[in-house]
């Protein structure tokens, strides 16, 4: 091997670092245009079935099936929107009418009502309120200096969220009018080999994320109904924005029902500061609990194996594991994308590795 040789190598190695660094940097640079992508995509998959519907069964041509897919979707959000108006309202007058002092002797008693029911020794509740300073606490955090600022940065995130909102609306008119656009951009990057595998691929992977994104938003709306009955029984106002909140968090697998459990026991409690909390306050969280646990017991023992099991064809327990180790390498955001990411891995190793005694293992309920 020659200097030459060698120093060709090393040329050429540092080339493709370079390279590799400069499309890393490239792609965090549009992460916000990836991320529209990704999104347009996903809203494409949930309305691909109606846009079939309304071509196959009712034969009203492409566009106009698009148009009136997009109408209902944006509608639905619209009506979901909506829905925290009257919330957002009512705490800002809540807030313009807050009285400090009052405040302050509410959870001061519902402390100490918890404290009598639980039935802590008054000298060592008295040690912890004398070390916290309890009552100063609640007033200092109280300091209204951060409501500038915070309006600031509101107005900032409502003016990015806009324009958010109009690209990935746009980009998923063009992907449910063009259903083939993705593709073509894909097989553009694809040796012409492997592209009838590349769109078998594609097609199976759209199929089976359709139906994915479908049975999720059924899931939600199950929890949705079981958390508002419960919280219509108990009494709590705003129920139904309450619910709809706590169900989305379902979409985190495994911590999304913690987080909006824990977020509907708390609201039941502070919606009934002043009252008793032995008699009012107790009796109304744990029928909350209940229908908390009924929603899961719904969930897990129907809504989960149908949509994992029938959309995805995977196993539970191959589903969790996976779950897991996407939660641990990338968080929340992993734990998300941990489904589809790896549906769409399994549909492309069965193609294109299809001989692979493994491989055949994984996908053969696909």
């Amino acid at each position: 091997m020659t200097a030459r040789t060698i120093s060709q190598g090393i040329l050429r190695s540092v080339g493709i670092i370079v390279g590799v660094v400069l499309l890393l940097y490239f792609l965090w640079k549009i992460q916000s245009v990836i991320a529209y992508l990704a999104i347009a995509a996903v809203i494409a998959l949930i309305g691909r079935p109606i846009v079939l519907f309304l071509r196959r069964k009712l034969k009203l041509p492409n566009t106009v099936s698009v148009i009136i897919t997009m109408i209902f979707m944006v509608s639905v959000l619209a009506g979901i929107i909506a829905l925290f108006v009257p919330l957002l309202t009512e705490q800002g007058k809540n807030l313009s009418l807050l009285d400090i002092n009052q405040l302050e002797q509410n959870l001061n008693s519902l402390h100490q009502q918890i404290v009598d029911f639980i039935g802590t020794a008054p000298n060592v509740v008295d040690e912890i309120i004398e070390e916290t300073d309890f009552e100063k606490t609640i007033v200092d955090s109280l300091n209204v200096g951060f409501i500038p600022n915070f309006l600031n940065s509101f107005l900032d995130v409502l003016s990015t969220a806009s324009i958010g909102l109009f690209s990935v609306l746009f980009i998923s008119f063009f992907f449910l009018k063009d259903s083939n656009l993705f593709q073509r951009g894909i097989l553009a990057f694809v040796n012409q080999n492997n592209e009838g595998k590349t769109i078998n691929s594609i097609d199976k992977i759209n199929n089976l994320l359709s139906r994915y994104f479908v049975g999720l938003l059924l899931q939600i709306f199950i929890l949705f109904v079981i958390y508002t009955i419960t919280l219509l029984i108990v009494g709590i106002e705003n129920a139904i924005v309450i619910a709809f909140l706590c169900a989305l968090f379902n979409i985190i697998p495994y911590v999304g029902p913690i987080i909006g459990g824990v977020i509907m026991v708390v609201l039941t409690m502070t919606s009934n500061l002043g009252m008793d909390f032995s008699s009012v306050i107790l009796p109304k969280a744990g029928y909350v609990l209940i229908g908390l646990l009924i929603g899961q017991l719904v969930d897990n023992f129907f809504s989960q194996p149908l949509i994992f099991s029938n959309s995805v064809k995977s196993h539970p327990l191959e589903i969790f594991l996976v779950i897991i180790i996407a939660g641990l390498l990338f968080g929340v955001v992993g734990m998300i994308v941990a489904v589809p990411g790896y549906t769409a891995i399994k549909v492309i190793l069965k193609e294109f590795l299809s001989e692979n005694k493994l491989v055949k293992s994984l996908t053969k309920s696909l």
